[in-house]
């Protein structure tokens, strides 16, 4: 089991790719800039201590303090108001993204219940991929007691790459368990 994933992929990835699609320079090789994730909560109109719960497990799954997200306009069929909070995002870069790509890769994607691994047409074309996540209590740091709700989010890997094959082959050869779907 791999616990330094920055480290093995400076090491062993960026050497791979650079020789794999022939980059002449080393600012050429993709990386991963940053990891955002997002839950949207969307009974927190009725209960304001849904968002609050959800805002605490984020913190705790990611080890960094997430904002709010506001809604733009009030809707009046989902007694919702403008600025409103109705979700949590957190923007992880640096060493605790790379710490929560190897939590999540490690501990909480083989928790799933009949995992197959991963689609892989969840790219945006762009180079960015987004899954979803069911359920917050794969991530061993949420207590199953203390959940007012099972919730799911997402998360999204925000690359440099030009296109969707190479951002591909960096997710996978970073550990992404993809399936054959």
């Amino acid at each position: 089991m791999l616990t330094n994933w920055k480290k093995y992929y400076s090491d062993k990835i960026k050497a791979d790719l650079q020789s794999e699609y022939n980059y002449k320079s080393v600012m050429q090789i993709p990386t991963i800039e940053k990891i955002v994730i997002n839950a949207g909560v969307g009974d927190a109109t009725k209960d304001a201590k849904m968002i609050e719960s959800m805002f605490n497990e984020i913190e705790s799954i990611t080890n960094q303090k997430p904002i709010m997200t506001k809604s733009k306009k009030a809707i009046a069929t989902f007694k919702l108001r403008e600025d409103q909070n109705i979700g949590v995002k957190v923007t992880l870069r640096g060493e605790r993204m790379w710490n929560f790509i190897a939590n999540l890769i490690n501990v909480a994607l083989p928790r799933v219940r009949d995992f197959k691994g991963l689609p892989k047409n969840a790219f945006d074309g762009h180079g960015n991929y987004t899954i979803g996540i069911k359920e917050q209590i794969i991530f061993t740091e949420i207590l199953f007691d203390k959940i007012k709700r099972v919730r799911g989010f997402d998360i999204t890997f925000v690359t440099n790459a030009k296109n969707d094959a190479i951002a591909f082959s960096l997710l996978k050869s970073i550990g992404l368990p993809f399936g054959k779907r």
